[in-house]
């Protein structure tokens, strides 16, 4: 039995067609996953399914009947809840506050009933089996408790259809496992899920039926049995991605060197970047990767040691020194420490080289460079005026990697570069990772995908607390070693 039938959606915005007549169902009890590159009209349909949207033409049919939402609160009491890539959790109130944000329990005088509070808060993290506690403040927990507690905010309110978007981007591979667990456990008493994800091992682990989406157009719905990844990406991109075979750019010369540096959090760091050499670094949530290259861009400037680019010293105790001696660094949370979402396209790539260089005479050439990283990246835009608040969270970040590309990096600092984007451009931005290394500068990637690491990188270096607990060179390298050092079981 169907739960939610969509019939012949669509909905534009100007100059994209976002969704084009598109029809598809969910049955009760069934786990269905959205699949599509970025830019394909996912998130459109959730923002519609969740009433933050209206469509243009079409009909939504849920519960046997038609919905007709004016806003989010009117899906909320017809039974669907949704988790959105980005957290929409307040860091200054508890735990048990977010979960039950703007209802909760209150006594007879109409003040909030604490008690009552975290009382149902602790029964439900105790189900969903996440070891928080409810008193605790939300902006004390790392981004996979973050993670969880916004799937629990949406399960209190005991829905009919929940939708996930891309839910495990920043969780570890226990609360993935718990994760699982909980929505097979959903679906056994009737609750649909939508799931949302460009992990397509989580896809093929969990889902029942499968629809694809391109370009906004439906390309067909199948139960997942019936596809393997391989037919699955042709759907999704419309073509047979081609990755290049690896091939060592790493040269003799040491290009980046920090000796002893150290700013109070990470200890006495010492580590060599060659020219074309992409160094990769592996390790758990919170080992200390993306403190360390805070520590090398300055954002937490050093206290101690050495830093030396191209075998000369150099100070960066601020960005603005890194950026200057050309080491540039993609922040994984590109929402809040990446993108002006008020400008345009362009204006985000002219901010690149906002340096106190004269840019007279070089505007057209660099629009034409501007214009040819965002079709080399298939950033989904009909221009470059497009408000970057516009894109999807992947087009995002394929638009903020196209900024530092243009400020043409000696040293390029990425965390986490393919996280919450497609497989298609997954492969586009390895490639360019590698033509990078090809040009001689040089690459330090931070990846939680181990699979990531083990065909772009010469070297891995695995922290685990704070501390390089091991360096692999590629031949040496594996998962099972890797995670041996992580762990500290080797």
């Amino acid at each position: 039995m169907e739960l939610l039938e969509i019939h012949h959606l669509s909905k534009s915005f100007p100059g994209v067609k976002a969704l084009d007549d598109v029809s598809l169902a969910v049955r009760s009890g069934e786990v269905h996953a959205l699949c599509g590159e970025n830019g394909a009209g996912k998130s459109t349909l959730m923002h519609i399914l969740s009433g933050n949207l209206n469509p243009e033409t079409g009909k939504i049919v849920f519960d046997g009947k038609e919905l007709r939402l004016k806003g989010p609160l009117d899906a909320f009491r017809s039974g669907i809840s949704i988790v959105h890539q980005h957290l929409s959790l307040t860091d200054t109130l508890s735990v048990a506050e977010n979960i039950f944000a703007n209802r909760q329990p209150v006594t007879r005088w109409g003040l909030i009933d604490f008690e009552r509070l975290y009382r149902e808060s602790s029964v439900l993290l105790e189900r969903l089996q996440i070891d928080v506690d409810p008193k605790a403040r939300v902006g004390a927990l790392s981004a996979g408790q973050k993670q969880m507690i916004e799937i629990a905010k949406a399960l209190a309110r005991e829905p009919k259809l929940l939708i996930l978007d891309e839910p495990t981007a920043s969780v570890t591979d226990k609360e993935v496992t718990i994760l699982f667990r909980i929505i097979r456990q959903l679906t056994t008493e009737g609750v649909s899920v939508i799931y949302i994800s460009h992990r397509l091992n989580e896809i093929f682990e969990i889902a029942d039926t499968i629809t694809v989406l391109r370009d906004g157009v439906l390309q067909g719905t199948w139960p997942a049995r019936d596809l393997t990844r391989d037919s699955l990406i042709r759907l999704m991109v419309g073509r047979n991605l081609q990755l290049q075979e690896f091939a060592s750019h790493r040269g003799e010369e040491v290009l980046l060197e920090a000796r002893n540096l150290s700013n109070g959090y990470i200890p006495a760091l010492n580590l060599k970047l060659h020219k074309g050499e992409i160094l990769g670094m592996a390790g758990l949530v919170g080992a200390g990767r993306t403190e360390i290259a805070r520590l090398l861009f300055g954002a937490d400037p050093p206290q101690q040691g050495e830093l030396l680019l191209d075998q000369q010293p150099v100070e960066v105790t601020h960005p603005e020194n890194a950026i200057l001696n050309g080491i540039f660094y993609l922040p994984e949370d590109r929402k809040t420490q990446s993108l002006f979402p008020h400008l345009s396209i362009e204006e985000t790539l002219f901010s690149a080289r906002l340096t106190g260089k004269a840019m007279t005479g070089k505007v057209k050439r660099f629009r034409e460079n501007a214009a040819a990283f965002v079709k080399k990246l298939r950033v989904a835009t009909p221009d470059t005026a497009k408000k970057v608040a516009q894109l999807s969270g992947g087009n995002q970040q394929k638009v903020f990697l196209a900024k530092l590309l243009l400020g043409e990096p000696k040293v390029l600092i990425a965390d986490e570069p393919t996280h919450g984007i497609d497989i298609g451009a997954k492969h586009d931005v390895y490639n360019l990772l590698r033509q990078l290394a090809a040009e001689g500068r040089g690459i330090i990637l931070i990846s939680s995908e181990l699979p990531e690491l083990l065909i772009l990188c010469d070297r891995i270096l695995v922290i685990r607390d704070k501390k390089i607990a091991g360096s692999l060179l590629r031949n040496e390298a594996s998962e099972a070693r890797i995670l041996e050092l992580a762990m500290g079981s080797n």
